[in-house]
């Protein structure tokens, strides 16, 4: 239990990093009363709201018969007949959430300006034309195959492909938006600034959710690691943005650890057994690895 919630802690904090850098440069385009108020109650609708309503409408939207009261109370029950419903069900979300990290995964090999930390990264990013490719091949696979086990759990992937795209937008557009503001490019209020980053928050706090699910199922262990994740990822906003950026290949790490827990998710789906430490295992070991070729860079290069 122990080990889940550290590799759930880690892969927030993580997946998050984009997200922090995000909220510190828009955070210094604002006053000092809005910031306040953003680190403050910003956390709490992070960390309760967010992080915390999100896994209860995906366990609801995956046994709509529990009703939505019914998806919270059963997500806290250890009623044998509730554990077996969620359990049937989870092959639907587990298609779904594994497909949207591979898509993420791909898209950031792809097409994503990055640091390249291994070799072969170098080779995908000039054959970025062949990401559509990949992912519609890749979903057509899955699709095929889960029709022949659950029709609901080829729903389930074409559901996942669809988040990806949606959020993809959303995040492209921040992008566009996070330009305009730290170049006063325009006119919205602090207040405007703070409700897009909440926004933007809930589409990031996507990637972490439904990661988390290939650590548990237990929504309550996923609130209290994801939670944690979250306060952590508003400390590094606060006064750390820029150590954190020296780390180099962190995306790196948060990415391939992505595309592992999305792999552990479909294999769950197709009902191969993969035993519970191993999403937190690989995600530390990736995680750890290119943190550690991100200081053997940093102690090569002149300060």
């Amino acid at each position: 239990m122990v080990l889940i919630v550290v590799g759930l802690v880690l892969f927030e904090t993580i997946s998050s990093i984009d997200n922090a850098i995000i909220n510190a440069e828009v955070l210094s385009t604002m006053g000092q009363k809005a910031r306040k108020w953003f680190l403050l109650w910003g956390i709490l609708f992070a960390v309760f709201l967010v992080r915390g309503l999100l896994p209860l409408l995906i366990i609801w939207a995956t046994n709509p018969s529990l009703g939505i009261v019914g998806a919270f109370t059963a997500t806290f029950s250890s009623d044998p007949l509730v554990v077996d419903a969620i359990e049937k069900s989870a092959p639907i979300l587990l298609a779904g959430g594994g497909l949207f990290l591979v898509f993420l995964f791909f898209h950031w090999l792809f097409l994503e300006t990055k640091n390249f930390g291994l070799r072969h990264e170098k080779f995908f990013a000039r054959q970025g034309i062949w990401f559509y490719a990949v992912v519609s091949i890749l979903l057509a696979g899955i699709v095929w195959k889960a029709i022949k086990v659950n029709p609901l759990m080829a729903f389930g992937a074409v559901i996942g492909s669809t988040v990806f795209f949606i959020t993809h937008g959303f995040k492209q557009n921040a992008e566009k938006a996070e330009e305009e503001m730290i170049h006063n490019k325009t006119s919205m209020s602090d207040w405007s600034k703070i409700m897009y980053l909440e926004v933007i928050d809930m589409t990031f706090s996507i990637d972490g959710v439904l990661g988390a699910f290939a650590f548990t199922l237990s929504v309550p262990l996923i609130l209290i690691g994801n939670g944690i994740g979250a306060i952590v990822v508003r400390q590094l906003t606060v006064g750390n943005v820029e150590r954190i950026k020296k780390y180099k290949y962190l995306k790196n790490g948060a990415m391939y650890s992505i595309l592992c827990l999305g792999t552990v998710m479909l294999l769950h789906a197709f009902g191969y057994h993969v035993p519970e430490w191993v999403s937190p295992v690989l995600t530390i070991g990736v995680v750890l690895f290119f943190f550690m070729r991100s200081k053997r860079e940093m102690n090569v290069l002149p300060a």
